[in-house]
């Protein structure tokens, strides 16, 4: 008989608190039970085979000679091998299938899924693994390391995190300088809704790595003007508008997001905590808004999502999520307009655009793990 493994890994959606996490700053996301699952059995030796069950693609890697990147989706499995290396966790060879409900390239994490549930997947196909020796901030951290360092997308630690940490039921406002988190508690009554655009996201080009480097850029500017910030956490509005010349207009509207934007995150939290969905509605409004003109990063297609949730009676709140450039827009919504929410995209979503929309009604989930181990002849 051969132990036979399965291993998850959710997406998630930020609620908000977007190009903050790099920032040192404040983020809101949930995961979701939309995942990444892999099916494997063990092997003897260290070759890593995984088919993706969606199209039949192999890929295979040797973890004593993991090679540079090649562009293609074995590169975050790849990343998080070495990563469990250099900490000194164990890796083990496998034969695996990889499934997912989760759409790849909306805004959704896909990649921390997929780099969460490929850390599982060699962690359990290891002699001696138990579930119980895994701390799971700390395994956020490496798969983060594995994108920035080995895929070369300079994400911060939010999609991981969230991947790693969820809590059912919940959002989790993350501090990302101190790493301290807390769960808070979806209200009653609200149904989370994530529409996907069908405008895909291309996360690892160059737009976000400047978005981050203009943010740097900002930090160096006011450090050089004798302000003490060691990131966009510790700047404000007034060290802001004393060195706009400086900054120029670029920098100066990042600079501005992030700053507002960790504000917003806080006040979305006592919202939620209660249930005051006037508020709610103005501040994911005003998140959005930002991410257009300030930090630049929404889309068309994005906006007129934005625009037909909030024309609908009974939408609380609507935004973009995720890193922007296309992707899917975070709804929270009364459950008996769901249903006019999905005719009214489909009406006026679609005239505007040329584009189908796909809504997925979605539940805060818990993080990554072991599922369960089947016998197998």
């Amino acid at each position: 008989m051969t132990l036979g493994l399965t291993v998850r890994a959710p997406g998630r959606v930020n609620l908000i608190g977007e190009h903050t996490d790099y920032n040192d700053g404040l983020v809101l996301p949930a995961a979701i039970d939309l995942e990444i699952r892999i099916d494997l059995v063990p092997r003897a030796d260290r070759l890593v085979r995984l088919e993706l069950a969606a199209d039949g693609r192999l890929g295979q890697l040797d973890l004593d000679a993991i090679g540079a990147p090649t562009g293609g989706w074995l590169d975050y499995v790849a990343g998080v091998a070495l990563e469990l290396t250099r900490s000194g966790l164990p890796t083990g060879g496998l034969d695996g299938r990889l499934s997912a409900t989760l759409p790849a390239s909306a805004g959704l994490s896909s990649s921390a899924a997929l780099e969460l549930a490929a850390a599982w997947a060699l962690l359990s196909a290891a002699d001696g693994f138990t579930p119980n020796s895994v701390e799971r901030l700390a395994l956020a951290r490496l798969c983060q390391r594995a994108e920035n360092d080995y895929v070369g997308v300079r994400t911060g630690l939010m999609d991981q995190f969230a991947a790693s940490c969820g809590e059912a039921g919940c959002a989790l406002l993350l501090d990302c300088r101190s790493l301290d988190y807390r769960p808070v508690v979806l209200p009653r009554g609200l149904q989370l809704v994530v529409v996907e655009t069908g405008a895909k996201r291309r996360l690892a080009a160059s737009e976000y790595n400047q978005r981050r480097s203009e943010c740097e850029r900002g930090v160096d500017v006011l450090r050089a003007r004798g302000e003490q910030v060691a990131s966009l956490r510790d700047a404000t509005l007034d060290m802001l508008d004393r060195a706009a010349t400086d900054l120029g207009d670029v920098v100066y509207r990042r600079c501005r997001h992030v700053v507002e934007e960790n504000t917003r995150t806080l006040a979305a939290v006592r919202a939620l905590e209660s249930d005051d969905r006037i508020a709610l509605g103005e501040l994911f409004a005003a998140s959005h808004t930002s991410l257009r003109d300030l930090y630049e990063v929404s889309s068309p297609a994005l906006d007129a999502a934005v625009d037909v949730a909030t024309a609908t009676r009974g939408v609380v709140a609507s935004r973009m999520t995720g890193g922007g450039f296309g992707g899917c827009t975070v709804n929270l919504v009364e459950p008996d307009v769901v249903d006019a929410l999905r005719s009214a995209l489909e009406r006026d979503y679609v005239a505007r655009t040329g584009l189908a929309p796909v809504v997925h009604l979605v539940t805060a989930a818990s993080g990554a793990g072991l599922v369960e181990s089947v016998q197998l002849r």
